[in-house]
């Protein structure tokens, strides 16, 4: 069994994955397509070393901001890493946000390059990214968007908050982020792909630019971030509640209960 946490930004999932996996003797995947670039750490909420407390994790720093990184290309990645991991006799965990990425494991989406004509293909289109088209076959159509199988080796648990606590915890989060460690990535990011780059133009590196040019105070940058978390937030929540296999907890019960799934998984 391969255990599966989601929720929205600012949820707990990377914490509660790091620490089922150090009972576990697991490592972790992380479905999180703002945290496969390279050099956007503190903006993207990319756990410390310290916070990964030995445990490894993978999906981090696969490619420099702006470079070409599909769903695609995760889901072959998440694959193989889920075959190594399993081969080093541990036990994979994933663990994001990103509900494409999710589903296109869970469900085991199948995937084409698209042609010109890409409209008049007789599959459900899942996404056009850059050039690829995520498409069911007819089989596959079945389950989606009403979902009603997932792959039998996952099982998805999703961490619940009330919005009220989910906002205060988020706002907590941007009161830290806006720190000089970030002011310090945000320039490099800046001078190194400049504002065109796709990546630079969501997160908090618009409103710590904008603090940092004098634009706006530090505690409107922080409010603004807030914000826009909690609109992310909303979005995730709208994705993931379509998903009638996911079992929804609080923080504080997860962890006791997907240990548990995997001991029994493992007993078998």
């Amino acid at each position: 069994m391969i255990p599966v946490i989601v929720g929205p930004t600012g949820s707990g999932k990377t914490r509660v994955a790091v620490d089922i996996a150090k009972e576990v003797d697991g490592e972790v995947i992380s479905a999180d397509s703002r945290t496969i670039y390279e050099g956007m750490d503190i903006g993207t909420a990319k756990p410390s070393m310290r916070e990964r407390a030995g445990v490894a994790h993978w999906g981090f720093d696969l490619v420099k901001p702006g470079e070409r990184f599909t769903v695609v290309d995760w889901k072959e990645y998440a694959e193989t890493m889920i075959e190594q991991i399993f081969m080093r006799g541990k036990q994979p965990i994933v663990a994001g946000g990103t509900g494409l990425y999710v589903d296109a494991l869970v469900y085991d989406y199948k995937f084409r390059v698209a042609g010109k004509d890409y409209n008049k293909d007789r599959g459900v289109c899942i996404k056009n990214l850059n050039g690829y088209i995520g498409s069911l076959s007819q089989d596959d159509k079945k389950k989606y968007p009403d979902r009603q199988e997932m792959c039998a080796e996952y099982k998805v648990f999703g961490i619940k908050w009330e919005s009220s606590e989910l906002k205060e915890r988020l706002y907590r989060r941007a009161e830290q982020m806006f720190c000089d460690e970030l002011y310090e990535e945000t320039e490099r990011l800046v001078k190194e792909f400049g504002w065109d780059n796709q990546a630079m133009k969501s997160d908090v590196y618009q409103f710590a630019w904008q603090y940092m040019q004098g634009e706006i105070s530090r505690e409107e940058a922080v409010r603004l971030n807030a914000i826009d978390d909690w609109h992310l937030a909303k979005r995730q929540m709208t994705w993931f509640r379509r998903n009638e296999n996911i079992l929804w907890l609080p923080l504080e019960n997860i962890k006791e209960i997907v240990i548990k799934c995997i001991q029994n998984e493992q007993r078998k």
